[in-house]
């Protein structure tokens, strides 16, 4: 079972120890069955209470998982293992359509909000107990919120969507819990939540968002936490729909001790409605982040949610990093009170740019999705040799495997910087990749 490795241990803390330097020394592999406890718990003559706190443990670092009578074995992916590695190196020359970012050219320009904000600063120095929350952001950010149809809640800045959803799942989850999340999704989130020593049970998404019977079974079958993207889903492009909305609340309000969490990333460069969720279950979050729209360097999204949700999220931060910028909140209020009309041309722009790809592929055969924000998600047979191809041809896209649990293969282009011409001669190239591989002469 575990090939020539013995573990060693008398007391939980030690046995824990001896597990933990062998899966991160390498003798101990991702998926690998550790013994039953009464079975270990014999080999080392200890009481298997013994055992079973030091699997406990193990369970609460993320290092191992447990499945009933399955046993427990190694975690296939450990927490310090990041997608991010999952990626391709653009060589000097190739055209990069992997990287999920904003066209620059579509930022807004920072100098002039930076200048008023740091002047008001310089006339009004934050110190140490000033409020946490400026009082204009919270104004234009609750404006902004009630219009989308969000409830009503109070309301926290933090450092990003990814902080306020690790945030909301600390708050009310422990080690060992299950989390329902969208597959193919957000790279970032799908490392989180085995990070924080949660297991991951994977929901289908198609253009509407995720699918209700999937949400269903993930729910019936344990899951306490669901996290949603409703626009600009990475990387499929999909965006909750208002039937798939209704859908949705009637599944969660057959399980209102759901955690719900709704990530809108992509505020700001979409423009399709929003049809949130929130409100259906006693505990829920959202998160809006201004990065996509303002560019990634800005560390900020305001996230709202019942009372008891945002004030340990509050709590946690004050303890913590204490507050988010006040001199960055007074630059996002400005850029707000300016971009209206701006961020609408950018999520048309976006929108074209989006549509012209997924028409120019499927002038040539082949199917992709891509509903609103910057990434379009091509289906593909053969994942590795379609983003080898690619990158022989002059074009690099993101590897579906960043993105996926149990979700077929795929590839993310990133349509953000596409400019007039580079839909069609993407469209060939991924066509070509797509093709069946040239054939071998020999002599």
């Amino acid at each position: 079972m575990l090939g020539g490795y013995r573990i060693e241990g008398r007391r939980a803390a030690e046995i824990a120890a001896s597990v933990e330097r062998a899966v991160g020394g390498g003798d101990l592999e991702p998926g690998q069955l550790l013994p039953p406890m009464r079975e270990l718990a014999t080999q080392l003559g200890v009481n298997p209470n013994t055992v079973a706190a030091a699997y406990r443990v193990l369970r609460e670092r993320g290092v191992i998982e447990t499945a009933g009578r399955r046993g427990s074995r190694v975690r296939p992916a450990p927490a310090t293992t990041g997608r991010d590695h999952i990626r391709v190196d653009v060589p000097e020359g190739v055209r990069d359509v992997s990287a999920g970012s904003p066209d620059p050219a579509l930022l807004p320009p920072l100098a002039p909000v930076f200048a008023e904000a740091a002047a008001r600063g310089d006339r009004e120095p934050v110190l140490y107990g000033h409020r946490p929350v400026d009082p204009e952001l919270e104004r234009v950010a609750r404006a902004g919120l009630d219009a989308d149809a969000v409830p009503p809640g109070p309301l926290a800045v933090l450092s990003g969507s990814l902080d306020g959803v690790e945030r909301v799942l600390a708050a009310h989850l422990k080690p060992g819990d299950t989390v329902a999340v969208e597959d193919p999704g957000w790279g970032r989130t799908l490392d989180l939540v085995p990070a924080l020593g949660l297991r991951a049970v994977p929901v289908r998404v198609d253009d509407e968002g995720p699918l209700p019977d999937d949400v269903r079974g993930a729910l019936a079958d344990g899951a306490r936490a669901l996290i949603v993207t409703d626009r600009a889903q990475n990387p499929t492009g999909a965006a909750v729909s208002a039937p798939r909305a209704r859908a949705l609340r009637a599944v969660l309000a057959e399980y209102p001790e759901t955690l719900l969490i709704e990530d809108d990333h992509g505020h700001g460069i979409v423009d399709l409605p929003l049809h949130p969720l929130a409100g259906v279950t006693r505990h829920w979050a959202f998160v809006r982040s201004v990065a996509k729209a303002y560019g990634p360097d800005l560390r900020l999204a305001v996230l709202t949610g019942d009372e008891v949700t945002v004030d340990r999220v509050r709590g946690r931060q004050r303890l913590a990093s204490g507050w988010v910028s006040l001199l960055l909140q007074r630059a996002v209020v400005l850029l707000w009170a300016d971009g209206a009309s701006a961020a609408r041309g950018v999520a048309a722009e976006y929108g074209r740019r989006r549509a012209a790809l997924i028409g120019a592929l499927a002038e040539r055969g082949v199917a992709a999705r891509g509903r609103s924000g910057m990434n379009v998600w091509v289906p593909v047979p053969d994942e590795t040799g379609a983003v080898a191809r690619l990158l022989h041809a002059g074009w690099a896209v993101a590897p579906g495997a960043r993105f996926r649990l149990s979700a077929p293969p795929g590839i993310r282009i990133t349509v953000s910087t596409l400019r007039d011409g580079e839909p069609e001669r993407l469209a060939d190239a991924v066509a070509a990749a797509l093709g069946p591989a040239p054939a071998r002469g020999y002599v």
